[in-house]
């Protein structure tokens, strides 16, 4: 377990004080954004409700949610609670989907974002004196900047490598001995790919632990991942729109899932049709009100994850959610079949001579839809071995998953690796 002198005042919270640390906090944060922001006092006012109707914390469900598209109906600025002249900070995410969502941070704001990320930096593991290596991308997107004040908030060294020049990244772990990595799972991968590749022993590193985020990923994959680098491997969860990365942490005495920093954002489950609250423990769609943001505070928006709730281990006070999956808009309807390409990744994880490095293909063909998993084989295997993966992998999507995929077994290297969050699904249906 935990160190307690390790913890700081947050974790030290028993159930109780936590409760009504967070009702004075909400309390706070609805006043603030329906005083602040034009569209939340509209959204209240047509639900019929005021941050005065909020007397406990069950009575958040009376509230209107928050959307995506709420964000981009009011772009740049339109959900900000503060003057632009009060920012200390801007991001936004890549808007390949539309408009970029924008979200803002005071210094206030930025001091809170690097609080919680040193929370989950120790929570891995991590030790002030260590040197961090942190490989997510810097700019807009939240992962770099937010990983890096973190570590120097901790008190460690920041190595701010961002995404992409591999073979550097491979050089710099080498010569600057870090001991913890920050990166996106599948860009790990990718640096074993190249640790391979120079004939290096990936084991033969000094990382002792990784911090992995910014993507679903699988248990199979972790365990690839620490057998491969001989390190732990543990999930942070985050996202731009509530702060960036640092929302959620697995504790690394557990791994049991991220423990939710409930002082700073409190959580919800709802069912993804209706919207309704699910019974803690039930899985459904994850959804976060910030409790101390300034800038930009966000009610009840709908993240999309999907997951579920449950007690708290290593860090009793606080939930933890389960590992992240897969995401209602990334569900793929397939002849009927609802599907997740994390389901297709476990089943890749179980053939031998399959590479974690894949893509899912979906075309039509007249009224039918198709999938083709395109997959890379592991090097060195022989094209009996690769005929045979490829059966044995059509097998087990048929039998565990419930559809029929053709499988297209490519050389190693073939798929494109992505130095920030891969792109596992190809949707190249007629719109």
């Amino acid at each position: 377990m935990a160190h307690d002198d390790l913890l700081d005042d947050g974790e030290r919270l028993s159930i109780e004080a936590l409760r009504a640390l967070q009702l004075e906090r909400l309390q706070a944060t609805l006043r603030l954004a329906y005083d602040k922001v034009p569209h939340y006092r509209r959204a209240f006012d047509s639900a019929g409700v005021t941050p005065d109707d909020l007397h406990r914390l069950e009575d958040l469900r009376r509230f209107p949610f928050t959307t995506k598209a709420d964000l981009r109906d009011n772009y740049p600025f339109g959900m900000f609670a503060v003057p632009r002249e009060k920012l200390a900070r801007i991001h936004a995410s890549s808007g390949t989907t539309g408009k970029p969502t924008v979200v803002g941070y005071t210094a206030d704001d930025v001091a809170m974002w690097a609080q919680v990320m040193a929370r989950s930096i120790r929570a891995s593991g991590g030790r002030p004196g260590m040197m961090v290596h942190i490989a997510y991308g810097y700019g807009l997107f939240t992962g770099g900047l937010g990983a890096h004040y973190g570590a120097e908030a901790l008190g460690c060294a920041v190595v701010p490598m961002s995404g992409g020049m591999t073979e550097r990244q491979v050089q710099l772990i080498e010569d600057f001995r870090p001991d913890i990595i920050m990166v996106t799972p599948s860009y790990m991968l990718a640096l074993l790919d190249e640790f391979r590749r120079q004939g290096k022993d990936p084991r033969g590193t000094s990382l002792k632990i990784g911090i992995f985020g910014a993507e679903p990923w699988t248990e199979a994959m972790r365990a690839q991942i620490e057998e491969a680098f001989g390190i732990q491997a543990v999930d942070i969860y985050g996202l731009s729109e509530v702060i960036g990365p640092g929302v959620a942490n697995e504790c690394v005495e557990t791994k049991d899932g991220p423990h939710i920093w409930e002082d700073h954002f409190y959580p919800e489950v709802v069912d993804p049709e209706t919207g309704e609250p699910v019974p803690e423990g039930e899985p459904g769609e994850l959804v976060f009100t910030s409790l101390t943001k300034q800038a930009m505070p966000i009610i009840r928006y709908r993240t999309r994850d999907l997951t579920r709730l449950m007690p708290g281990t290593a860090r009793p006070a606080f939930r933890r959610m389960q590992k992240i999956t897969g995401r209602s808009d990334d569900m793929i309807i397939l002849r009927g079949v609802n599907l997740f390409p994390s389901q297709v990744e476990e089943q890749i994880l179980r053939v031998p001579d399959l590479a974690p490095h894949y893509q899912l293909i979906l075309t039509r063909d007249g009224p039918m839809d198709a999938m083709t998993i395109a997959v890379e084989a592991e090097p060195g295997a022989t094209p009996d071995e690769r005929d045979q993966a490829a059966r044995t992998l059509a097998h087990y999507v048929k039998a565990i998953i419930g559809v029929t995929a053709a499988i297209e077994v490519r050389d190693a290297g073939a798929i494109e690796r992505s130095l920030g969050k891969a792109k596992r699904v190809l949707d190249r249906r007629p719109r």
